[in-house]
């Protein structure tokens, strides 16, 4: 066959950095810092709830379309508990796998082709193929560092708005980065949204990842927003079990059916009984939440003192799974050649931050290291990076 075999709409798309990380971890023995998934599992309470719902009979066949009627209720009660957000979860909930799902359900949904797509550079990979098969053209604006932590450019926002922007894209606490937008920053989002009359997708699933008294503030909550944002959550990161894939939207019942007629022909259904668990994990007590984030700061401090240590220019981040850091004072400038031999170097596996940027060279020179690990496994993984210094 002389026909290129992939659509030309994800010919850019090769294996993800996470695969070839990984698959490198496994070969070297290395310590893997790349993908972003714990090494423990999350409360033993869920995990008897899904063993529950299984030997219960609940979910084992197809779950309702939109999700299980425990979850949606469970999901709504969330958002009015921690934020205010009052959401129906018959109209203004839908289940789905994952956060990754989502995404792409919203976008396929609500992206026509030729429209353009705003996100915020550097951004998980998924996002640009998920615009690239919704036929949309994406449209980043760059996070930039400055004096440790990195910024969004509100006039870079407001300028890259055209009139074929169809939505913006937005994640915070933002991966890679860790930036938490500030309530003036996404005010700033809010204004220009209803200016231009845009919709905004945020994901939002590490919401209850924020440090330092950070506060997370969901676009939605400011005014008129909740009509026009497509909201993004998931279990995978507040409770420690990626694996199980349980994601969610809140939105408008407008924006609701809408990501549904595109999701229903994607999974279907799925995550049947554990969306009977995450529905218990969601009305876990308070001070569940609290000490995770207490955990997983000390875990940031102990991988951002041990990066610092080893030469590593550190952006300490004020929420998520990870921590970016500069080589450039390590003599280096290329984060995928030193990704590739920083297992034989050191015996640790990272990812260069350039897989999250269009403009590439931008993200050149930042790699990026997850701390969802066991405090022993940091503990290693930091003396190894010494050797760097």
């Amino acid at each position: 066959m002389t026909r290129p075999l992939l659509n030309r709409r994800l010919a850019e798309f090769g294996t993800t950095i996470f695969a070839e990380m990984s698959a490198l971890a496994a070969r070297t023995g290395s310590i893997n810092l790349g993908q972003g998934f714990p090494d423990t599992d999350g409360p033993e309470e869920i995990r008897e709830a899904a063993v529950r719902a299984l030997r219960d009979g609940r979910g084992n066949q197809y779950p309702p379309g939109p999700g299980v009627p425990e979850l949606r209720q469970a999901v709504a009660d969330h958002q009015r508990q921690w934020y205010g957000l009052e959401y129906d979860p018959d109209t203004e909930v839908l289940v789905t796998a994952g956060a990754t799902e989502a995404i792409a359900a919203a976008l396929l949904a609500l992206v026509e082709p030729g429209d353009e797509v705003i996100a915020l550079e550097p951004y998980y990979d998924s996002y640009a193929a998920c615009v690239a098969m919704a036929g949309g053209t994406r449209v980043p604006v760059t996070l930039r560092p400055h004096e440790g932590a990195y910024v969004l450019d509100l006039d870079e926002l407001r300028a890259a708005v055209t009139d074929r922007t169809r939505l913006i894209l937005l994640n915070t606490p933002h991966n890679p980065t860790g930036t938490v937008l500030s309530r003036a920053e996404l005010t700033a989002v809010a204004e220009l949204a209803i200016e231009r009359d845009l919709l905004v997708v945020t994901d939002e699933v590490y919401e209850h990842l924020v440090f330092d008294g950070t506060e997370h503030i969901p676009l939605a909550s400011l005014p008129g927003m909740r009509d026009r944002t497509v909201t993004i959550g998931s279990s995978g990161k507040t409770f420690s079990f990626t694996g199980w894939k349980v994601g969610w939207i809140t939105a408008s019942p407008e924006l609701t059916t809408a990501v549904r007629s595109a999701k229903q022909f994607l999974t279907y259904v799925s995550s049947g009984p554990f969306q009977y668990a995450i529905a218990e994990a969601l009305r876990l007590p308070a001070t569940y939440f609290d000490g995770l984030r207490a955990d997983l700061q000390a875990k940031r401090d102990l991988l951002s003192e041990g990066l610092a240590q080893a030469g590593f220019a550190v952006y300490r981040p004020a929420g998520t799974y990870f921590v970016t850091t500069d080589i450039r004072p390590l003599g280096a400038d290329d984060g995928f050649a030193f990704c590739r031999t920083l297992p034989e170097r050191a015996g640790v596996v990272a990812i260069p931050n350039a897989v999250f940027y269009d403009h590439r060279e931008a993200g050149a020179p930042f790699v990026r290291f997850a701390f969802c690990k066991k405090t022993e496994v940091l503990e290693e993984a930091v003396s190894r990076l010494k050797r760097l210094a």
